[in-house]
């Protein structure tokens, strides 16, 4: 196989669309499809070809790319493409699906003769658009070549995790991380909520842990959002994020360990979404510390 492909990319939001422009930056065709097609018809502009359907945008694919809400969506969006899928087609999921949707879409490969790599990223909008998204991978070793212009084009680096997708090896290093993230992001909207509830400016803040162990730059950009009101577009929205916080407390529930933060994190984002804040950046979680009249 040529280090050229023809790359299918399946659901083009804030993620999916940039790794399919960076992918036709990158000298492969590619061909893309979403739900809502006018989110999609933008990529025109960047010599990508979008599909009025999933079945029209695998065909004569060399590697499929799913990029979407959910599990639940990966699985309707893949089964939709299944009559133009060529057995032997390497498959990259890189939807946030959680660990027991992994099984069910690793199940429909082998059903199928896919090649399936189990493949989230770490990144959001900014790192998305640059290229330099950190992908998460685990998949058999000798269909990696298939797959690595299609991670090079995307990412800064590649972090292979097995070789089972099955295992979801790679979803769960996901969600570790992403534990991490939001629990961050949460943290940073509680500590604005609590200077504004004591008069305390948070500048103030800031210059106390300036260059010390506490200070961190997540912690400075996902609280710049909020306090300069630049919560659109969203880099990481509230909606998704909020998906991602229940797959992290279910895991752990699952798995017989007690995620207090994590779900008290999910309830906060939960609560954000009913505000109306669904598609702002997660940050917007801050609006949580407050009834919706005195959110302001």
């Amino acid at each position: 196989m040529t280090d050229k492909l023809t790359v299918s990319v399946l659901g083009t939001g804030i993620m999916g669309a940039a790794m399919a422009r960076n992918l036709a930056r990158a000298g492969h065709g590619v061909r893309a499809w979403n739900r809502s097609r006018d989110k999609a018809e933008p990529l025109a502009e960047d010599g990508v070809t979008v599909a009025d359907s999933p079945a029209e945008a695998v065909q004569g694919a060399d590697v499929v790319l799913t990029m979407l809400y959910d599990g639940p969506a990966a699985l309707d969006v893949i089964r939709q493409a299944a009559p133009a899928l060529r057995p032997g087609v390497a498959w990259v999921q890189s939807t946030t699906a959680g660990i027991e949707a992994v099984g069910e879409l690793a199940d429909f490969a082998r059903e199928h003769g896919l090649v399936f790599f189990d493949a989230p990223v770490l990144g959001t909008r900014q790192p998305a658009e640059a290229g330099q998204l950190l992908v998460l991978a685990a998949g058999p070793s000798q269909g990696r070549d298939a797959v690595k212009p299609v991670f090079d084009a995307v990412g800064a680096r590649t972090v292979w995790t097995g070789e089972d997708g099955a295992a979801g090896s790679a979803t769960r290093l996901k969600l570790v991380a992403n534990s991490w993230v939001l629990a961050t992001n949460n943290a940073a909207g509680e500590m604005l909520a609590l200077a504004k509830a004591l008069g305390v400016d948070p500048q103030s803040f800031f210059d106390a842990i300036a260059g010390g162990p506490l200070d961190m730059g997540y912690l400075r950009a996902k609280a710049g959002l909020i306090l300069e009101d630049k919560l659109t577009p969203a880099a990481f929205s509230v909606s998704t994020a909020a998906k991602d916080a229940r797959l992290i407390v279910e895991a752990g529930e699952r798995n017989g360990v007690r995620l207090d933060m994590a779900a008290a994190g999910a309830e906060r984002l939960a609560r954000a979404e009913a505000q109306g804040h669904a598609n702002e950046d997660m940050a917007a979680a801050y609006f949580a510390s407050f009834d919706e009249e005195s959110a302001g």
